[in-house]
């Protein structure tokens, strides 16, 4: 690659990452600092879009987006609002146990759509709070506070009441009183609930409940190598967003000679592979076109570009290989996974804005499309929401290829640390860091 390519690549990626940024700016509100879960009008607020931005200030800062003192600010404002806010079992409480709601207004911070108490959003609100946290490590009274916050918001969750008697999380509780009756059992993107409630100083889950978490895993056995299988891009991606899982190993990784990393350096070739076969005929598939993850697309029967008649599936965890595909991908697929697969992801990535062009407004990229559809372009059917989690998780992979910022703050944080060391993690960084303690 020229120099004059690599110049060119690197402009391009960061005039996407600083747009996915200021998703955060642009949809937050300044009183409460919630963060809107889309950005369609109306949109309430997301307590993991939220958490995913205040990860992203540290980086904004790093590249000269923001000024530091603006950043500390808002995150303070943020920590602030729910260190305030109420927790009780009624209805109208912001959240209970040191958990939250999924939603809330953006406002006022009450709870909407009914939502559930989230063990999983509450999770990335507080990876947020405390990578936040570690960044802003000044003496200002400012930053202090902010320190103070985080500290205060993740001491307060209750992770042994969220076991609910059983061996494994559950997934969440309803007021006035109602666990979920489903646990964070098998891979997800409960690896980095896991690390914390592991972490946690003040009301913990142990590390037999890591194990049984753990039991429940699907391992695949592809060209003689042993894959953890999740279907849908972002059960890879959400953990190591935050974590750098590179050489480090818990007891299934240790046996099978493998790490998380490498595991989602396969399911990103399994992707490519899958879409390259493209075993159901949809239009654009390739090994340049792929994103099989959650996202949002119409629901119910519709005729395809090429006359057949196709179900749409709406909200749906997509994946590949052995997942959901009705011809909808994700565009921010290269973005997020170019720690990964670097290369690869580059030219997925100018392959789609190339031939896809419809798709980039104001340079942020919208929750999914699907070109089998009819549609006034190549692109077919587009989202018109831009989603908060997409812009978050692109604006910390970019960061984590390009500088490693956000692993280096994790890397230095005692509750990770903790954690991963109760879960059974060993090796690489881990090891010297915990060698420093």
């Amino acid at each position: 690659m020229s120099l004059h390519s690599r110049t060119s690549d690197i402009a391009c990626i960061d005039g996407l990452q600083r747009a996915a940024f200021e998703y955060f700016l642009r949809y937050s509100d300044m009183r409460s600092g919630l963060v809107a879960d889309t950005s369609r009008a109306g949109s309430p607020s997301s307590i993991a879009a939220t958490g995913f931005g205040l990860a992203a200030y540290p980086v904004a800062v790093e590249r000269g987006w923001i000024a530091r003192s603006d950043a500390a600010w808002r995150v303070l404002t943020t920590l602030r609002f729910f260190a305030a806010s109420r927790q009780g079992s009624d209805a109208s409480a912001t959240g209970y146990r040191g958990f939250y709601y999924h939603f809330l207004d953006m406002r006022t911070g009450d709870r909407v759509w009914r939502s559930e108490l989230s063990t999983i959003d509450t999770s990335l609100l507080l990876a947020g709070a405390l990578t936040a946290a570690a960044y802003f490590s000044g003496r200002s009274e400012e930053e202090s506070e902010l320190r103070r916050l985080a500290a205060l918001l993740y001491e307060r969750a209750d992770w042994y009441w969220a076991l609910n008697g059983g061996d494994t999380v559950t997934m969440g509780w309803r007021p006035p009183g109602r666990f979920l009756k489903h646990r964070w059992r098998g891979h997800s993107e409960a690896l980095l609930l896991y690390v914390l409630a592991l972490g946690s100083p003040t009301r913990p889950i142990m590390p037999p409940n890591y194990e049984a978490y753990t039991a429940a895993h699907e391992w695949l056995e592809l060209d003689g190598a042993a894959h953890l299988h999740a279907a849908a891009l972002f059960v890879h991606l959400f953990p190591q967003a935050w974590i750098d899982f590179r050489s480090i190993r818990d007891k299934g990784m240790r046996d099978r000679a493998t790490d998380y990393f490498d595991n989602t350096r396969r399911a990103i070739r399994l992707q490519r592979a899958h879409a390259e076969e493209n075993p159901h005929g949809f239009a654009g598939y390739c090994r340049d076109l792929w994103g099989f993850s959650a996202c949002h697309a119409p629901k119910g029967w519709f005729r395809l570009r090429d006359g057949r008649r196709q179900k749409l599936l709406g909200y749906e965890a997509r994946g590949a290989p052995f997942g959901a595909d009705d011809g909808t991908l994700v565009p921010w697929a290269p973005l997020a996974g170019l720690p990964f697969e670097p290369d690869a992801c580059l030219g997925s990535l100018f392959h789609l804005m190339s031939r896809y062009p419809a798709l980039v407004k104001e340079e942020r990229l919208p929750g999914g499309f699907n070109p089998s559809l009819p549609g006034d372009g190549p692109e077919g059917w587009m989202d018109d929401r831009i989603v908060g989690l997409d812009q978050g998780l692109v604006v910390m992979m970019i960061e984590n290829w390009r500088s490693g910022l956000v692993w280096e703050l994790t890397r230095g944080i005692p509750a990770f640390r903790q954690g991963l060391s109760r879960a059974g993690f060993a090796g690489g960084w881990l090891s010297s860091t915990l060698l420093q303690v």
